[in-house]
């Protein structure tokens, strides 16, 4: 495995996007008004006690998030996890404890199970990939198809899923893609058009000439393909990975042994066409890399609810 894209965690940075995400959320649920049945129904100074539970099998993603949230719109809210992120958990497992106002509460609820749920679907699907590779050398990648204004934070799950994050957006690598190159054979395109050698040739000297000192020799430099020709080509200008665009197993077999005879420093990295049920055998070909746009893209929510267990009123 060469280089390595930036892996994201939950730091300071990942909280800020969420903490964003939690103003337009809070403002978008509530506007001036407030939550009108809360108000009309929840007593002056209730205190309840609730749980999360998990009502379907998945992977756990998105606890330090929920313990913004609820700071956020009642800090009386105190959240008491059960489990961390990236852990499996059955239906019916408690996954975290929610003490306080139960009007917070009941405020910050759907918030909250927006978050997990849909952050523990993203890592419930990537572990399935990850699981289906199990035992070859390939790695689950996810993309930059993410939902605007939630990208850190879903290629997160992934990370809990076991899967690992591509780059983070463009300032992060070189990806020399097909519209790259087609871009250039336009009438109006002023005269620019490479194939993909000369691509990742001029991509490389730019990055000598332009880039700060410590990004010159650490910048990746990926480049994708369509066809097997194309791959001798280009393995020659040096790129760090090479995109095998919608190839079958038997080519991606053909592009490893190639890329195996000459080049075996240069990764390959396999793309398209991915599925739960072809990705085992794209893994059996030899790439290192596998990216899944489905991961974050078509991932389905995971189920997960609130239960209340106890609830005291006191009078203010």
């Amino acid at each position: 495995m060469g280089k390595q894209f930036r892996q994201i965690t939950w730091d300071e940075q990942l909280q800020s996007d969420w903490l964003e995400l939690v103003r337009l959320a809070v403002r978008e649920d509530l506007a001036e008004a407030g939550d009108w049945t809360t108000r009309a129904l929840v007593p002056a100074g209730a205190l309840g006690l609730a749980v999360i539970v998990a009502r379907q099998p998945g992977v756990i993603a998105g606890l330090p998030g929920a313990a913004a949230a609820l700071r956020h719109v009642d800090a009386g809210l105190r959240w008491s996890p059960r489990l961390e992120d990236g852990q499996a958990v059955l239906a019916g497992d408690r996954v975290a404890a929610i003490e306080g106002p139960c009007a917070g509460l009941l405020t910050a609820e759907r918030l909250v199970l927006n978050l997990l749920g849909h952050l523990s679907g993203i890592a419930t699907l990537t572990r399935r990939y990850v699981e289906a590779v199990a035992g070859t050398a390939a790695r689950i990648y996810d993309t930059r198809k993410t939902t605007p204004g939630w990208r850190r934070l879903e290629k997160y799950a992934v990370r809990c899923g076991g899967g690992w994050n591509h780059r983070t957006g463009l300032f992060e690598a070189v990806l020399i893609k097909d519209n790259h190159l087609a871009a250039g054979a336009g009438d109006s395109a002023g005269g620019f058009r490479y194939t993909p050698a000369e691509a990742v040739r001029k991509a490389r000297r730019f990055i000598q000439q332009h880039a700060p000192e410590p990004l010159r020799s650490t910048m990746i430099v990926e480049v994708e393909v369509d066809t097997l020709e194309q791959l001798e080509e280009v393995l020659p200008a040096g790129p760090d990975i090479v995109l095998l665009d919608n190839m079958g197993p038997a080519q991606l077999r053909e592009a490893v042994r190639r890329r195996d005879a000459r080049y075996p420093q240069v990764d390959l990295e396999a793309s398209g066409g991915v599925h739960l049920e072809t990705v085992r055998a794209i893994a059996e070909a030899g790439v290192e890399r596998i990216s899944v746009g489905a991961l974050t893209h078509s991932a389905t929510a995971l189920d997960i609810g609130l239960d209340w267990l106890t609830r005291d009123v006191a009078e203010s």
